[in-house]
């Protein structure tokens, strides 16, 4: 070897060296790329049709990571500490957009869901700001009223009555997917956050009767139910998508048909680029192809996990929660997204994160990850900052 060549640096010694948790901006990264080339493989003929455009998706979700990035970007530099100063002015902004929604002329109503609020060329979707607004609330709740949480009922309580406040403004729009994510997250971030387990037990074992009772009360919600239980009794109405997804999976058998040779994606199974784009990657890469995919999920969101857990071991709770709640958000929408997909949960409205098309999400969870990072690079400069040196001891006063 050349001696003015420098010898290559090791991979380990690489993502040491880096401000930010390598392996999980890796994980980002590969998320964001396979879901750009399956945008990009799933909406071809619905574009071509609607937009006179095949690639008009791929371009919308490129600009949606573009501005995801920005104000991602944005919130990195802002820093945990005045993001924790404006959690609750956060907070006060998702509950007016849930509100603005319901509102006539405000909200935008589509396929039967007042979930969007119009601002001229942008529209914005209340239930993904709320998401954001939530977790960074609820993580400096959990630092600020920490003796609290950790001693009396009530501390668990307060953060329960947010949530059923969102709850409630959710599932007038009717948004149950997104109900059954912020309650499972919220839930989670309070355990985490120091709950007692005798505490947490009654309210959340009633988590699971309550949902029901509320799939029990509207007919459309338990006929979904019906149809997940047999989608071929149905398979013409109310179990078509379930099973053109199903078909889709079966075409692809173990390796796939090849990028691009989807045939589910020609105008058989609706909403083939947001909630059924993992039916997609089963029929054009297989059984190998989805397994990977499963693989990059737990792996994405165990990183995250460890980021929290780093923090938590740095002294920082507030980065440590915020970590737990992305990581189980994401974790949450990519296991109900798939079971869906599989035929294995109820049919809900949830996209696959990072993969599936979708401008808002993209740009939510864009700024989700940007401030994982953030914990992240703030654990690592904590870790550099050297401890004060012990204080020298006290002369003694006595004299005799």
């Amino acid at each position: 070897m050349n001696p003015a060549t420098p010898a290559p640096v090791p991979a380990r010694a690489m993502a040491a060296s880096l401000p930010v948790d390598f392996w999980l901006l890796a994980a980002l990264a590969t998320l964001i790329c396979l879901g750009l080339v399956m945008v990009a493989s799933a909406s071809i003929s619905i574009a071509a049709r609607g937009h006179g455009f095949e690639l008009y998706y791929f371009v919308r979700q490129l600009e949606a990571l573009t501005l995801g990035g920005a104000l991602g970007y944005g919130l990195f530099r802002l820093g945990l500490t005045r993001l924790m100063q404006w959690s609750s002015t956060g907070l006060l902004i998702g509950l007016a957009l849930l509100i603005a929604v319901l509102v006539p002329g405000l909200g935008h109503k589509v396929n039967g869901s007042m979930r969007w609020v119009s601002f001229g060329y942008f529209t914005v979707q209340a239930s993904e700001v709320a998401k954001l607004a939530i977790i960074v609330y609820l993580a400096a709740y959990l630092v600020r009223h920490r003796t609290q949480v950790e001693e009396k009922l009530w501390g668990f309580i307060k953060p329960l009555c947010v949530l059923a406040v969102i709850a409630g403004l959710l599932l007038c729009e009717p948004d149950m997917g997104t109900t059954v994510v912020l309650t499972a997250t919220v839930l989670i971030m309070v355990w985490l956050g120091g709950v007692p387990l005798r505490t947490f037990l009654a309210p959340a074992s009633a988590a699971p009767f309550l949902i029901y009772g509320l799939i029990k009360i509207e007919p459309y919600r338990w006929q979904r139910v019906l149809t997940f239980q047999n989608p071929w009794e149905h398979e013409l109405t109310s179990g078509y998508q379930l099973t053109q997804s199903l078909i889709a999976f079966g075409r692809g058998e173990w390796l796939g048909t090849g990028l691009g040779n989807s045939v589910q994606k020609l105008f058989y199974l609706p909403e083939v680029h947001t909630d059924f784009i993992f039916a997609v990657i089963g029929e054009e890469l297989g059984f190998v192809g989805t397994l990977l995919v499963i693989f990059l999920y737990l792996f994405f969101v165990w990183r995250m996990f460890l980021v929290g857990a780093r923090a938590e071991e740095a002294g920082l709770p507030y980065g440590a929660n915020l970590a737990y709640g992305f990581a189980t958000l994401i974790g949450v929408e990519a296991y109900i997204n798939i079971g869906v997909n599989l035929g294995f949960l109820p049919t809900k409205g949830l996209t696959l994160p990072f993969i599936s098309y979708g401008s808002n999400s993209t740009i939510v969870l864009c700024c989700a990850l940007a401030i994982v990072l953030r914990v992240s690079y703030e654990t690592r400069v904590s870790a550099q900052i050297p401890a004060p040196p012990p204080a020298p001891p006290e002369e003694s006063l006595a004299h005799d």
